[in-house]
């Protein structure tokens, strides 16, 4: 089963139980396909991108507002907006939450946002 077996059959096998099982096999084979496919199509899509792009997807996906990310990166908010725009457009997304999706789908991990300079609330008495 660890190898990708999707059942065990015993003699003398179960004709049902056979087509069940080459039935569940090949649904788990299209399912598998279709998600290498997807992930081969994000790639592509990702390969697109230049250097800088890349880095305003990355701090994007990790939900850093434009000014952070122009500071982080040493450029202008507008120029972050042109990356961030040139993104979206070659990513082929609508969203910040596709994006993220879509990103997560091949593995660019996520970190936790930084909390530095946050202010917690005041326990209550």
């Amino acid at each position: 089963m660890k190898a990708g077996a999707v059942d065990y059959l015993t003699k003398p096998i179960d004709c049902a139980h056979l087509i069940a099982a080459v039935d569940e096999a090949l649904r788990l084979d299209a399912a598998e396909r279709e998600e290498r496919a997807l992930r081969n199509l994000i790639r592509k899509r990702l390969a697109t991108l230049t250097f800088r792009e890349r880095q305003v997807m990355e701090q994007v996906t990790r939900g850093k507002l434009n000014k952070q990310i122009a500071v982080q990166l040493g450029i202008g908010e507008k120029t972050v907006k042109v990356h961030r725009a040139r993104v979206m457009s070659k990513m082929i997304v609508d969203s910040v939450p596709e994006l993220v999706q879509l990103a997560a789908r091949v593995g660019i991990a996520n970190e936790i946002p930084s909390t530095e300079g946050w202010a917690l609330p005041a326990q209550q008495a």
